[in-house]
């Protein structure tokens, strides 16, 4: 039953994350491909500086709630197979084991969905959900340093690079201090390692762009740096 499960949740978590709300919204609302504007990536950022605020915040919605329900889901089937009681501690070893392994496959699908030829989003929003399944207080942390450096430096590819990458390093420290380490808590460290790695991967552009100067900044509220998106001839 757990391989079953396992199976289901990867093939499952990368189908549904790899449905992308930025090009969906983007195609529907505004009759082009967020992926042929601006920096071409299709994600929260890219979209918010290419037709402002007032969609935006539903790519950013979906975004969470794809990668949410689906991590959300298997980890509770999984978890309940596995003897979990949620009475007794709600983030059991196998809750977040499969919330690690069922995020990973999210992000992978989010970064290389099948249905648009493999380009997709950063992961960023996917990454950010899965961390409050894995421990809703590193949770908590990360979201804080996220947008303190968000509303100091201004630079969205730096705040979630920055905050994403404390990810493991903090889950690391817990469970050195916890003691008594598992083979399931270890791979369950090694598999949300690798959806933040394969995040920060999805940013190299981003940092390439940091190291010269060149990367643009973002403003989450107001229309301050916002590009505008091109307007139809109606001639």
């Amino acid at each position: 039953m757990d391989i079953f499960l396992l199976i289901m949740a990867a093939v499952c978590a990368y189908l549904v994350c790899g449905a992308n709300p930025a090009i969906i919204i983007s195609k529907l609302v505004y009759k082009k491909d967020i992926r042929t504007c601006g920096s071409g990536n299709a994600g929260f950022t890219n979209f918010k500086r290419n037709f402002g605020h007032k969609w935006a915040w539903w790519v950013l919605l979906f975004d969470l709630l794809k990668a949410g329900v689906v991590i959300g889901s298997f980890s509770t089937l999984f978890g309940f197979f596995s003897g979990w009681d949620p009475s007794v501690h709600f983030s059991s070893e196998a809750f977040r084991f499969c919330a690690a392994f069922t995020g990973l496959f999210a992000v992978i699908g989010h970064s290389y969905p099948l249905y648009y030829k493999f380009k997709g989003g950063k992961g960023f929003l996917v990454s950010l959900s899965l961390v409050w399944f894995i421990d809703w207080r590193i949770g908590l942390i990360v979201l804080g340093v996220f947008l303190v450096l968000l509303f100091t430096v201004k630079y969205m590819s730096l705040s979630a690079i920055s905050s994403m990458l404390l990810c493991p390093i903090i889950l690391l420290i817990c469970e050195i201090f916890e003691g008594g380490w598992t083979a399931v808590e270890i791979w369950t460290v090694c598999l949300y390692s690798a959806s933040v790695l394969l995040m920060v991967w999805r940013h190299h552009e981003n940092v390439a762009r940091l190291l010269t100067g060149t990367e643009k900044k973002f403003y989450l509220f107001g229309k301050k740096g916002r590009v505008e998106a091109p307007k139809e001839n109606k001639e």
